[in-house]
């Protein structure tokens, strides 16, 4: 499969290009990027093609990857998909509901399949308790902290992001505990509370399909000290914890990388397919609007 980057930031040099050059099964093709200069730095140091002219790129390659923020993903993966590349997506998906069943309606009507790299669904380990702990069943309440320090630690390179400055933990790792307790607990019936903390903090209460309620801690303000994160769940069979993984992200975005294989071969969905991000999407537009109401 040849598969072209689009973007150039840091996400797309720690992770994104370095994963697709080291595939094996995959031509990394070509790199697209909103600063032509960029675009050619980074698909030198790999070996690709450097392109300004995204359309061009599109009819050269069967799928993009899109490292690009996710207002920016939204429009770039409908007309990916409309060209008939296969998509390999970051989360969110987008930052609206509507732009977000763009991608899934582009992506139907394409043909095409998809996958978005939550992170924790691709490293092995807790890929096989998310699985299990969704066989056992039976959860009665579920705690999920997702504390980052973007914010506060002094060299990350993502604090200075526009997008993540507005929209903050809510939209940045709140992504990742849905991607955990969804598959587990079932869909969210309801947002019952939305409240903010300090900086970017947001707390959330939500009622899930299974009958279990879960709460959500996300920042990206945080203490480095106190940055981690931690799902915990509580039910018939007792208490389990989310195991920590030490996967670095690359191999983790290269099984990504091979569910988006898998999914183009077989035509069968991954269960984090674009559906499943919008869905994602609903509910952090949810729990957005309770929080804008009480402000």
């Amino acid at each position: 499969m040849r598969i072209g980057l689009l973007g150039t930031g840091p996400w797309a040099r720690v992770a994104h290009a370095p994963a697709l050059s080291a595939h094996e099964t995959l031509d990394f093709a070509g790199v697209w990027g909103r600063r032509p200069q960029a675009a050619e730095d980074l698909a030198e140091s790999y070996g690709a093609r450097a392109y300004d002219d995204l359309d061009a790129l599109l009819a050269d390659v069967d799928a993009v990857a899109v490292a690009l923020p996710p207002g920016v993903q939204g429009e770039l993966a409908v007309r990916a998909a409309r060209a008939g590349c296969h998509l390999l997506l970051d989360k969110p998906l987008a930052l609206s509901v509507p732009q977000g069943r763009a991608v899934v309606e582009a992506a139907e009507q394409a043909g095409v399949a998809s996958v978005v790299f939550f992170t924790t669904r691709f490293q092995s380990g807790p890929q096989a308790w998310i699985a299990e702990q969704a066989r056992v069943g039976g959860w009665f309440t579920a705690r999920a902290e997702w504390l980052g320090a973007v914010f506060t630690a002094g060299d990350n390179p993502f604090a200075a992001s526009p997008w993540r400055r507005e929209k903050g933990a809510l939209w940045d790792v709140g992504p990742h505990a849905l991607s955990v307790l969804l598959p587990v607990l079932g869909d969210v019936r309801r947002v019952r509370a939305a409240a903010p903390g300090p900086g970017d903090t947001v707390h959330l209460v939500l009622d899930h399909a299974s009958g279990a309620s879960s709460t959500l801690t996300l920042s990206l303000t945080a203490p480095p000290a106190a940055a981690g994160a931690a799902v915990e769940l509580r039910g018939a069979s007792g208490v389990t914890a989310l195991p920590q993984s030490t996967q670095p992200v690359v191999p983790s975005l290269m099984r990504a990388v091979d569910a988006l294989l898998t999914a183009a071969g077989t035509g069968r969905p991954h269960s984090c397919d674009a559906a499943f991000a919008l869905r994602v999407t609903e509910v952090l537009g949810t729990a957005e609007d309770l929080l804008s109401a009480d402000r």
